[in-house]
């Protein structure tokens, strides 16, 4: 489950995550929650890679459910006049936790090596994944206490599940993410995996000394670099010692959007131990 604050780059470290573990021969599956495209536009198909792609919403994952449990002849209906939307809004938690029923499906097929989640913005990450305990508390039996008793025990076993944490080199965001670990492993029980740090600037290292014959531009460009490496460090520093985890650094693009291109070359990086 790969969650953080919006703005960091979930996206874009999902599907560099996916393409380095296809590059290993796995079978992945990307599950996309958010209804937009753009991981299929960065996941294009690539030869004797395995990645398969599946957009996720509740909605679809409440009909679905409601098809599994007898209820065929209504859900069409139901979902077709806005019903199921409000059955989302009339019982809260009900829609996170089919679509986390959902994900628990692919998983117990078998049909991947590995299942990565685009999941909700870290504000969102929390009550998504809590959802499971809230339901399985208030349900005093049928289905919905059973779907939540899976999701529980899909996301408190370390071997099947984690959350995969991202940010930047950047205070807020590195605070964001330090509350929201504590607020995952207390709250949900679910392991945390190594902290992915988005952009960093990874790029040629810069003299101790700018020669004096050099133009105010590239000086004016070197200093604000330098500076700029300096406070990374630093919110770097305060990530290792407020969250004792592994990080795993992904390199900066100095381009205004990336491609599936930009994200081969970070996934070949990652898969072939260039990033720490």
């Amino acid at each position: 489950m790969v969650a953080g604050k919006g703005g960091v780059g979930k996206t874009t470290v999902t599907a560099v995550l996916a393409r380095a573990t296809a590059m290993s021969g796995a079978r992945v599956l990307v599950v996309e929650l958010d209804g937009k495209p753009t991981l299929d536009e960065l996941l294009p198909s690539r030869p004797d890679q395995q990645i398969e792609i599946v957009h996720l919403s509740a909605p679809e994952a409440l009909e679905e459910y409601l098809y599994d449990h007898g209820f065929k002849r209504i859900a069409k209906r139901l979902n077709k006049t806005g019903v199921i939307d409000m059955v989302g809004t009339a019982a809260p938690g009900i829609d996170d936790i089919v679509v986390l029923g959902k994900i628990k499906q692919f998983e117990r097929s078998g049909e991947y090596d590995l299942i990565v989640v685009d999941g909700p913005a870290a504000g969102h990450a929390v009550t998504f994944l809590t959802s499971a305990s809230a339901l399985s508390d208030a349900a005093r039996g049928g289905p919905v206490k059973s779907q939540a008793d899976d999701v529980l025990e899909l996301l408190g076993d370390p071997d099947r599940c984690g959350a995969v944490l991202v940010t930047l080199p950047e205070t807020t965001p590195v605070n964001e993410t330090v509350e929201t670990a504590f607020s995952l492993e207390e709250v949900v029980g679910i392991g945390i995996a190594p902290v992915v740090v988005n952009s960093v600037d990874a790029g040629t290292p810069l003299p101790d000394e700018i020669p004096a014959d050099v133009d105010d531009a590239l000086r004016a460009a070197a200093e604000f670099r330098r500076s700029r490496r300096e406070m990374e460090a630093e919110a770097l520093a305060d990530l290792a010692e407020r969250l004792p985890l592994g990080q795993i650094h992904i390199a900066a693009v100095p381009v205004a959007g990336l491609t599936a291109d930009h994200i081969d070359a970070l996934a070949t990086a990652l898969h072939d131990g260039e990033v720490i």
